[in-house]
Protein backbone atom coordinates (compact mmCIF):
# COMPACT_ATOMS: atom_id res chain seq x y z
CA UNK A 1 0.00 0.00 0.00
CA UNK A 2 1.00 3.42 -0.56
CA UNK A 3 -0.44 5.18 2.28
CA UNK A 4 0.47 8.70 0.83
CA UNK A 5 -2.83 8.02 -2.38
CA UNK A 6 -5.12 6.85 0.28
CA UNK A 7 -7.93 8.57 1.84
CA UNK A 8 -8.57 7.28 5.31
CA UNK A 9 -11.65 7.30 7.68
CA UNK A 10 -11.69 6.65 11.23
CA UNK A 11 -14.78 6.24 13.21
CA UNK A 12 -14.71 7.22 16.74
CA UNK A 13 -11.62 8.85 15.86
CA UNK A 14 -11.75 11.15 18.83
CA UNK A 15 -10.98 8.06 21.06
CA UNK A 16 -7.86 6.98 22.74
CA UNK A 17 -6.99 4.65 19.74
CA UNK A 18 -8.36 7.44 16.93
CA UNK A 19 -5.84 10.23 18.19
CA UNK A 20 -3.38 7.65 18.83
CA UNK A 21 -4.18 6.15 15.47
CA UNK A 22 -4.19 9.65 13.25
CA UNK A 23 -0.94 10.94 15.60
CA UNK A 24 1.04 8.23 14.08
CA UNK A 25 -1.08 8.44 10.53
CA UNK A 26 0.21 12.18 10.05
CA UNK A 27 3.57 11.23 11.48
CA UNK A 28 4.79 8.17 9.36
CA UNK A 29 2.72 7.55 6.84
CA UNK A 30 1.21 11.01 5.13
CA UNK A 31 -2.21 10.01 3.64
CA UNK A 32 -3.90 12.08 0.94
CA UNK A 33 -6.52 12.83 3.61
CA UNK A 34 -7.59 11.23 6.58
CA UNK A 35 -11.20 12.27 7.81
CA UNK A 36 -12.34 11.58 11.74
CA UNK A 37 -15.99 10.73 11.90
CA UNK A 38 -17.08 11.33 15.67
CA UNK A 39 -20.81 12.33 17.16
CA UNK A 40 -18.63 14.36 20.01
CA UNK A 41 -18.22 18.55 18.74
CA UNK A 42 -16.49 19.75 21.88
CA UNK A 43 -13.88 16.55 21.56
CA UNK A 44 -13.41 17.10 17.78
CA UNK A 45 -12.86 20.92 19.23
CA UNK A 46 -10.26 19.88 21.77
CA UNK A 47 -8.73 17.14 19.52
CA UNK A 48 -8.06 20.48 16.68
CA UNK A 49 -6.66 22.61 19.53
CA UNK A 50 -4.54 20.43 21.15
CA UNK A 51 -2.80 20.18 18.03
CA UNK A 52 -4.27 17.96 15.56
CA UNK A 53 -4.68 20.89 13.01
CA UNK A 54 -3.11 19.04 9.79
CA UNK A 55 -4.01 20.14 6.05
CA UNK A 56 -5.09 16.77 5.46
CA UNK A 57 -7.19 16.12 8.14
CA UNK A 58 -11.09 16.67 8.24
CA UNK A 59 -12.84 16.56 11.02
CA UNK A 60 -16.71 15.07 10.61
CA UNK A 61 -19.52 15.46 13.29
CA UNK A 62 -21.94 12.19 13.54
CA UNK A 63 -23.01 8.95 14.18
CA UNK A 64 -22.64 5.19 12.91
CA UNK A 65 -26.30 4.72 14.14
CA UNK A 66 -26.88 7.56 11.18
CA UNK A 67 -26.42 5.62 8.03
CA UNK A 68 -27.08 8.29 5.86
CA UNK A 69 -24.46 10.44 7.77
CA UNK A 70 -22.15 7.48 7.03
CA UNK A 71 -22.86 7.06 3.35
CA UNK A 72 -21.93 11.04 2.85
CA UNK A 73 -18.86 10.63 5.22
CA UNK A 74 -16.98 7.69 3.16
CA UNK A 75 -17.83 9.04 -0.31
CA UNK A 76 -14.09 9.14 -1.48
CA UNK A 77 -12.98 7.50 1.21
CA UNK A 78 -10.74 4.08 0.33
CA UNK A 79 -8.94 2.57 3.63
CA UNK A 80 -11.47 2.77 7.00
CA UNK A 81 -10.77 1.67 10.56
CA UNK A 82 -14.24 1.30 12.76
CA UNK A 83 -13.20 1.85 16.20
CA UNK A 84 -16.63 3.48 17.41
CA UNK A 85 -18.12 1.76 19.85
CA UNK A 86 -19.82 1.42 23.24
CA UNK A 87 -17.27 -0.47 25.21
CA UNK A 88 -18.21 -0.13 28.96
CA UNK A 89 -19.21 -3.22 30.62
CA UNK A 90 -21.38 -2.01 33.13
CA UNK A 91 -23.18 0.33 30.96
CA UNK A 92 -24.06 -2.07 28.10
CA UNK A 93 -25.42 -4.16 30.84
CA UNK A 94 -27.50 -1.16 32.26
CA UNK A 95 -28.16 0.01 28.49
CA UNK A 96 -28.82 -3.28 26.26
CA UNK A 97 -30.71 -1.82 23.48
CA UNK A 98 -28.11 1.39 23.10
CA UNK A 99 -25.27 -1.03 22.48
CA UNK A 100 -27.07 -3.18 20.39
CA UNK A 101 -27.62 -0.45 17.96
CA UNK A 102 -24.02 1.41 18.01
CA UNK A 103 -21.98 -1.99 18.50
CA UNK A 104 -24.51 -4.21 16.00
CA UNK A 105 -26.61 -2.06 13.81
CA UNK A 106 -24.01 0.88 13.81
CA UNK A 107 -21.57 -1.59 12.41
CA UNK A 108 -24.29 -2.95 9.59
CA UNK A 109 -24.19 1.14 8.63
CA UNK A 110 -20.55 1.25 8.37
CA UNK A 111 -20.87 -2.14 6.50
CA UNK A 112 -23.41 -0.90 4.09
CA UNK A 113 -21.80 2.30 3.29
CA UNK A 114 -18.80 0.87 2.75
CA UNK A 115 -20.18 -1.41 0.14
CA UNK A 116 -22.02 1.66 -1.62
CA UNK A 117 -19.29 4.32 -1.55
CA UNK A 118 -16.88 1.55 -3.04
CA UNK A 119 -14.21 1.48 -0.17
CA UNK A 120 -11.54 -0.23 -0.56
CA UNK A 121 -10.17 -1.99 2.83
CA UNK A 122 -12.26 -1.49 6.17
CA UNK A 123 -10.69 -3.25 9.56
CA UNK A 124 -12.72 -3.34 12.31
CA UNK A 125 -11.49 -3.14 16.04
CA UNK A 126 -12.88 -6.33 18.49
CA UNK A 127 -11.84 -7.75 21.76
CA UNK A 128 -11.39 -10.57 23.75
CA UNK A 129 -14.40 -10.16 25.48
CA UNK A 130 -15.70 -11.18 22.05
CA UNK A 131 -14.51 -14.59 22.26
CA UNK A 132 -17.13 -16.83 24.64
CA UNK A 133 -18.97 -13.94 25.78
CA UNK A 134 -20.43 -13.63 29.40
CA UNK A 135 -21.85 -9.97 28.96
CA UNK A 136 -23.35 -7.99 26.15
CA UNK A 137 -20.45 -5.88 25.51
CA UNK A 138 -18.66 -8.68 24.13
CA UNK A 139 -22.03 -10.35 22.84
CA UNK A 140 -22.30 -7.27 20.67
CA UNK A 141 -18.70 -7.68 19.62
CA UNK A 142 -18.91 -11.28 18.68
CA UNK A 143 -21.76 -10.13 16.60
CA UNK A 144 -20.16 -6.94 14.61
CA UNK A 145 -17.07 -9.48 14.27
CA UNK A 146 -19.53 -12.46 12.31
CA UNK A 147 -21.12 -8.95 10.11
CA UNK A 148 -17.70 -7.85 8.96
CA UNK A 149 -16.30 -11.21 8.32
CA UNK A 150 -19.25 -11.82 6.22
CA UNK A 151 -20.06 -8.92 4.67
CA UNK A 152 -16.82 -10.16 2.19
CA UNK A 153 -20.08 -12.42 0.60
CA UNK A 154 -21.97 -9.10 0.21
CA UNK A 155 -19.75 -6.61 -1.72
CA UNK A 156 -19.31 -10.03 -4.10
CA UNK A 157 -16.83 -9.23 -7.06
CA UNK A 158 -16.57 -5.65 -5.41
CA UNK A 159 -13.08 -4.84 -4.57
CA UNK A 160 -14.38 -3.54 -1.18
CA UNK A 161 -12.46 -5.88 1.55
CA UNK A 162 -13.60 -6.30 5.53
CA UNK A 163 -11.37 -7.62 8.01
CA UNK A 164 -11.16 -7.64 11.92
CA UNK A 165 -8.46 -7.52 14.29
CA UNK A 166 -8.85 -8.33 17.99
CA UNK A 167 -6.98 -7.84 20.95
CA UNK A 168 -6.68 -7.45 24.95
CA UNK A 169 -6.47 -4.55 27.18
CA UNK A 170 -5.04 -1.30 26.90
CA UNK A 171 -2.63 0.88 28.59
CA UNK A 172 -3.84 4.17 28.89
CA UNK A 173 -7.36 3.45 27.14
CA UNK A 174 -10.68 4.73 28.91
CA UNK A 175 -12.15 1.83 30.72
CA UNK A 176 -8.12 0.67 31.73
CA UNK A 177 -7.83 -0.49 35.73
CA UNK A 178 -4.17 1.54 36.36
CA UNK A 179 -6.11 4.90 36.82
CA UNK A 180 -8.49 3.44 39.68
CA UNK A 181 -5.24 1.89 41.14
CA UNK A 182 -4.17 5.36 41.09
CA UNK A 183 -6.64 7.17 42.41
CA UNK A 184 -7.37 4.06 45.64
CA UNK A 185 -3.26 4.43 45.98
CA UNK A 186 -4.50 7.97 47.59
CA UNK A 187 -6.20 5.94 50.44
CA UNK A 188 -3.82 3.00 50.57
CA UNK A 189 -6.06 -0.04 49.57
CA UNK A 190 -7.17 -1.07 46.17
CA UNK A 191 -9.32 -3.38 45.30
CA UNK A 192 -9.28 -6.53 43.31
CA UNK A 193 -11.77 -8.74 42.06
CA UNK A 194 -9.76 -11.96 42.30
CA UNK A 195 -5.93 -12.92 43.01
CA UNK A 196 -5.60 -15.63 39.92
CA UNK A 197 -7.02 -13.13 37.39
CA UNK A 198 -5.39 -12.64 34.36
CA UNK A 199 -5.26 -10.28 31.25
CA UNK A 200 -3.70 -9.61 27.85
CA UNK A 201 -1.63 -6.24 28.24
CA UNK A 202 -0.59 -4.06 25.19
CA UNK A 203 0.23 -0.33 24.70
CA UNK A 204 -1.98 1.86 22.53
CA UNK A 205 0.59 2.32 20.17
CA UNK A 206 1.45 -1.26 19.88
CA UNK A 207 -2.46 -1.70 18.86
CA UNK A 208 -2.80 1.03 16.41
CA UNK A 209 0.71 -0.05 14.68
CA UNK A 210 -0.90 -3.69 14.84
CA UNK A 211 -4.20 -2.69 13.26
CA UNK A 212 -2.32 -0.90 10.59
CA UNK A 213 0.21 -3.70 9.54
CA UNK A 214 -3.94 -5.76 9.67
CA UNK A 215 -5.01 -3.12 6.88
CA UNK A 216 -1.55 -3.88 4.96
CA UNK A 217 -1.85 -7.39 5.10
CA UNK A 218 -5.51 -8.48 4.89
CA UNK A 219 -7.28 -10.10 1.63
CA UNK A 220 -10.46 -9.93 3.61
CA UNK A 221 -12.19 -12.18 5.88
CA UNK A 222 -9.55 -12.63 8.40
CA UNK A 223 -9.57 -11.58 12.24
CA UNK A 224 -5.98 -10.67 13.01
CA UNK A 225 -4.86 -11.65 16.86
CA UNK A 226 -1.61 -10.24 17.93
CA UNK A 227 1.16 -12.56 20.15
CA UNK A 228 1.20 -9.86 23.42
CA UNK A 229 2.20 -10.47 27.07
CA UNK A 230 -0.28 -11.40 29.88
CA UNK A 231 -0.13 -10.29 33.33
CA UNK A 232 -1.43 -10.58 36.44
CA UNK A 233 -3.80 -8.13 38.04
CA UNK A 234 -1.82 -8.46 41.95
CA UNK A 235 1.32 -8.08 39.59
CA UNK A 236 -0.21 -4.59 38.39
CA UNK A 237 -1.72 -3.32 41.58
CA UNK A 238 1.67 -3.99 43.20
CA UNK A 239 3.50 -2.04 40.44
CA UNK A 240 0.94 0.78 40.30
CA UNK A 241 0.83 0.56 44.16
CA UNK A 242 3.31 -1.00 46.27
CA UNK A 243 2.64 -0.87 49.96
CA UNK A 244 -0.51 -0.88 49.72
CA UNK A 245 -3.37 -3.15 51.42
CA UNK A 246 -5.39 -5.50 48.98
CA UNK A 247 -8.57 -5.75 49.17
CA UNK A 248 -10.15 -8.86 47.39
CA UNK A 249 -14.05 -7.96 46.23
CA UNK A 250 -14.78 -11.48 44.53
CA UNK A 251 -15.58 -11.42 40.22
CA UNK A 252 -18.19 -9.23 39.20
CA UNK A 253 -21.30 -10.06 36.83
CA UNK A 254 -19.77 -9.75 33.57
CA UNK A 255 -16.42 -10.65 34.13
CA UNK A 256 -14.41 -14.07 33.24
CA UNK A 257 -11.05 -15.18 35.81
CA UNK A 258 -9.05 -15.41 31.94
CA UNK A 259 -9.25 -13.86 28.92
CA UNK A 260 -9.31 -15.90 25.47
CA UNK A 261 -8.08 -14.44 21.80
CA UNK A 262 -8.59 -17.79 20.24
CA UNK A 263 -11.06 -20.64 21.05
CA UNK A 264 -9.84 -23.99 20.66
CA UNK A 265 -13.00 -23.75 17.91
CA UNK A 266 -11.20 -21.19 16.12
CA UNK A 267 -7.73 -22.67 16.20
CA UNK A 268 -9.06 -25.03 13.66
CA UNK A 269 -9.31 -22.41 10.89
CA UNK A 270 -6.33 -20.27 12.49
CA UNK A 271 -2.06 -20.27 11.11
CA UNK A 272 0.28 -18.03 12.83
CA UNK A 273 2.94 -16.26 11.64
CA UNK A 274 5.71 -14.45 13.78
CA UNK A 275 3.81 -11.59 15.43
CA UNK A 276 0.07 -12.61 15.11
CA UNK A 277 -2.44 -15.17 14.22
CA UNK A 278 -4.75 -15.06 11.84
CA UNK A 279 -8.64 -16.93 12.33
CA UNK A 280 -9.28 -17.58 8.40
CA UNK A 281 -13.04 -17.85 7.36
CA UNK A 282 -14.86 -21.04 7.02
CA UNK A 283 -17.08 -19.71 4.25
CA UNK A 284 -16.94 -20.94 0.51
CA UNK A 285 -15.92 -17.57 -1.00
CA UNK A 286 -12.71 -17.76 1.09
CA UNK A 287 -9.09 -18.80 -0.70
CA UNK A 288 -7.02 -21.48 0.90
CA UNK A 289 -3.89 -19.89 -0.73
CA UNK A 290 -4.31 -16.44 1.06
CA UNK A 291 -1.91 -17.20 3.82
CA UNK A 292 0.12 -20.87 2.57
CA UNK A 293 3.28 -19.40 4.09
CA UNK A 294 1.85 -19.19 7.41
CA UNK A 295 1.48 -22.22 10.31
CA UNK A 296 -1.07 -23.96 11.22
CA UNK A 297 -1.50 -24.49 14.83
CA UNK A 298 -0.79 -27.13 17.08
CA UNK A 299 -4.20 -30.20 17.86
CA UNK A 300 -5.96 -28.22 20.40
CA UNK A 301 -4.36 -24.77 20.63
CA UNK A 302 -6.17 -21.96 22.19
CA UNK A 303 -4.98 -18.35 23.45
CA UNK A 304 -5.51 -17.83 26.76
CA UNK A 305 -4.15 -15.18 29.70
CA UNK A 306 -3.53 -17.16 31.78
CA UNK A 307 -1.27 -20.19 29.94
CA UNK A 308 0.25 -17.37 27.71
CA UNK A 309 4.04 -17.84 26.91
CA UNK A 310 4.94 -14.06 27.37
CA UNK A 311 4.64 -12.28 30.88
CA UNK A 312 5.28 -9.02 32.02
CA UNK A 313 7.91 -8.51 34.01
CA UNK A 314 7.51 -6.04 37.28
CA UNK A 315 9.92 -3.51 35.56
CA UNK A 316 7.90 -3.85 32.35
CA UNK A 317 5.16 -3.41 34.23
CA UNK A 318 5.81 0.06 35.64
CA UNK A 319 7.80 1.13 32.29
CA UNK A 320 4.06 0.86 30.68
CA UNK A 321 2.32 2.36 33.66
CA UNK A 322 5.14 5.46 33.60
CA UNK A 323 7.72 5.24 31.16
CA UNK A 324 10.89 5.76 32.38
CA UNK A 325 10.18 5.02 36.09
CA UNK A 326 11.88 1.68 35.75
CA UNK A 327 14.81 3.36 35.06
CA UNK A 328 14.70 6.19 37.56
CA UNK A 329 14.83 3.34 40.26
CA UNK A 330 17.70 2.14 39.04
CA UNK A 331 19.94 5.13 39.55
CA UNK A 332 21.57 5.21 43.26
CA UNK A 333 20.57 8.28 45.24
Amino acid sequence: MNWAEEVVLVTGGTGSFGRKFVEIMLREYHPRRLVIFSRDELKQHDMRCSGFDHPSLRYFIGDVRDAGRLQRAFSGVTVAVHAAALKQVPACEYNPFEAIQTNIMGGRNVIDAAIDQGVGRILALSTDKAVNPINLYGATKLCAEKMFVQANAYAGEQQTRFSCARYGNVVGSRGSVIPVFQQQRKRGRITITDPRMTRFWLTLEHGVRFVIRSIEQMHGGEIFVPKIPSMRLVDLAEAVAPGCLVEYIGIRAGEKLHEVLVSEDEARNAVESDEMYIIQPSHPWWKPGNWVHARELPQGFRYTSDSNEQWLSHEQLQELIEPGAAAKARVPA
